[in-house]
This record gives structure tokens, sequence and C-alpha cells, in this order.
């Protein structure tokens, strides 16, 4: 028997679950991982050669400060660099922000279903998950939220669009909410999906920076801008909270490598738009293709679509398995895949019928 010491809390905190990788069944044809929101197109020449140009210097360790990419995001959105804190992509800067701003009891609150690590990382962090139901259309119930508020409160997150449902929060709603929010609560508007967003009254999280005191965004370059093996993401929060987001960072956390990428990404937006814009249409495309096979898919504004598939979840993702697409199911309640490749796209496309067949309900015998 080990005599190890460790957390009796761990128990509690639930293991990430990333997409699946491989296959565990046999499959027809190519294999797709449309499990992770990845995006699927490969990295622009110009920023795969800034990265080369950058290998020559990893015997060094990275520069903590970043200069040439906080620069970069300084100028962006007008704020200073003690505004903005890097992390290993953006999960890692949401977990800065529950570190600085929650600890033993203290509480952070967000929408459920939602990010499944904001739970696994409140709890790392020694604070209590508060986790809202959504809505029955699948949205932050707002009004909730505020009653779910307490004493013990100290974070709030509010992730825009929201993962894995897509859906989104309109920006009078948003306004509403953060001018009732008490002003010592910190509140992240996690944007991680934002350049997808399409959404006409979509909020702007760095308006809502400026305008309240207690708000802080958190982006990332993992999706719209094809880095997430690169793991770089950013928070841009107000200056006391930034100065303690750099006391619970990982020291070196993001190699020069992921911020010369980063750097090389701001500089070649225009052609990146355009692959925003091609998964937007194929998001699109899926989103008809479904509606027209009668199932119900909920506003997507992600690079990613929901189906609520409630108990026939698994034998969904089964179904979509065999025929080589890997998807994020949620036992019980819906699964989530991403927009990748045409080809893959097609695909599901393509077996939607067959899904619609799993969702009817079976006749019963007179």
């Amino acid at each position: 028997m080990s005599e190890l010491r460790l957390r009796g809390d761990l128990d509690a905190i639930p293991g990430y679950k990333p997409g699946k990788a491989a296959p565990q069944t046999e499959t027809t044809g190519p294999v797709h991982k449309i499990s992770s929101n990845e995006n699927p197109y490969p990295p622009l020449p110009s920023v795969t050669a800034a990265i080369a140009d950058e290998l020559a210097t990893i015997n060094r360790y990275p520069e903590t400060a970043a200069t040439a990419l906080t620069t970069e995001l300084c100028a962006r959105f007008g704020v200073e660099p003690v505004n903005v804190v890097l992390g290993s992509g953006s999960v890692e800067v949401v977990s800065q922000l529950m570190r600085a701003t929650a600890g033993e009891g203290d509480e952070v609150l967000f929408a459920w279903r939602s990010f499944e690590a904001y739970p696994m990382l409140a709890r790392a962090a020694g604070a209590v998950p508060v986790m809202v139901p959504l809505t029955a259309d699948h949205r932050h119930d707002l009004d909730a939220m505020l009653a779910a508020i307490t004493d013990r409160t100290r974070l709030i997150l509010v992730c825009n669009p929201n993962n894995p449902t897509g859906t989104t929060v309109g920006d009078a709603e948003l306004d509403r909410f953060l001018s009732q929010v008490p002003a010592h609560i910190v509140v992240v508007i996690d944007e991680a999906y934002v350049q997808f967003n399409d959404r006409a009254d979509s909020p702007v999280g760095i308006e809502y920076f400026r305008r309240y005191p207690n708000v802080a965004v958190a982006h990332t370059f993992s999706k719209a801008y094809g880095l997430a093996g690169m793991r770089v993401g950013y928070a841009i929060a107000p200056e006391q909270l930034g100065i303690a987001l750099r006391k619970v960072a990982i020291p070196f956390g993001v190699t020069n490598l992921a911020q010369t990428a980063a750097v090389a990404s701001l500089a070649a937006e225009d052609e990146l738009q355009e692959r925003v814009d091609a998964l937007v249409q194929e998001r699109e495309r899926i989103v008809t293709a479904f509606a027209a096979a009668g199932i119900t898919v909920p506003e997507s504004r992600g690079n990613f679509v929901w189906l609520p598939l409630g108990d026939t979840t698994a034998a969904v993702a089964e179904l979509l398995e065999h025929h080589g697409l890997l998807v994020r199911p949620f036992p019980g309640e819906g699964l989530r895949a991403t927009v990748a490749e045409t080809e893959a796209n097609d695909r599901l496309i393509a077996l939607a019928p067959q899904i619609a067949a799993l969702l009817a309900p079976v006749p019963v015998a007179g």
C-alpha cells in the first residue's frame, strides 16, 4: 500500500477528456478527427518560415515579457503592457484567472454545460465550481447566474460563443448582466471562438473591458489562427488583476516559438480571415443539411456544431466513428462536431438521414 500523501480533494476533480485521436472500432474509409475544434488548414507559409527562423534559439529560455507579441496586442487593442498576460493557450489563462481570484471555499460561477475544463480548473485552484444550467435552447441563463451570486463568488465566466453548444450572448443582455454584477467580482468573457461569431449584435469583449473595471477578456491563437499545437493565449485584464495573474503564471510558459508564430499570424490576418470565412460557410452548410434531415441544431457561432441528442448520443457517436468521424460525445446530453475538411463535412452531411433515423421514436405496437 502506498504511503504517499496527496490532496484529498483531488478525487472530486474530473479528469479532462481530450477528443479522440484514433478510432476504437473498425471504420469505413479515412478517419477524420473532428472532436477537438482544431483548424483543419495547415499553417501559413509565412508562419512556418518565422518558426523555422526561431529554431536556432531553442537552447535559450523564452522571453518572459514576450515583448514583440505584447507590443502587437497593445497596439491592436489600445491597452498597456500591464493589461496583457500570456499563457499556454486560453485554458491556462483561465486557470491563472481562477488562481488569482479564488481560493479555498471561494466560488467560481459559470453556465453549464460550458467548457469542460472550467470545473476541473476551479477545483484545482481550491475553489468551488457553481454550474448554472443553460436555458432550454442551450443558452446562458444570465438571470439565473445573477441569482446564483453569493458573498463567496469571486469569478464569473461567460463563454461567448459557448463551447460546446455554439450559442451566444447578445450585446444588450450582456450589458444588462454586467451592470448588475457586484463590482468586486471579476467577470471573464471567454472569446476563444470570437472570430467565428457572426451574430449581428455580438458584444465585443474589449469594449466591456474598457467600460467595466471588473471585466477581463480571454483569447487564444489555437482556433482561428490555427496554432493549437503551439499553445499560446492571452488575457486582457485590469492593471491590478494583470499584476496578480503574473504572480500565478507558469514561468516561461509560452515558448519563443509560440510567441513568434503568434506575431506572424497577426501579420497574416487577411489570409487567415479567408479561412475563417470558408469555415463559417461550411458550418452553415452543415446546419442547413441537418435541418433538411429534420435534426434541430441550436444556434452555432463557433467552428463546430452541437447536436443535443440526449440518450441517443452514444449510438450516434458510434455510427459516426464507424464512418471515420471522431466526434466529442457528452454522454446523455449530445455531441460536438468540428467544422473540418470539406471531405469530413461532406461525410457528416451524408450521415444526417441515418442520424435522424436513430432519433426517430420507435412505433408502439397497437
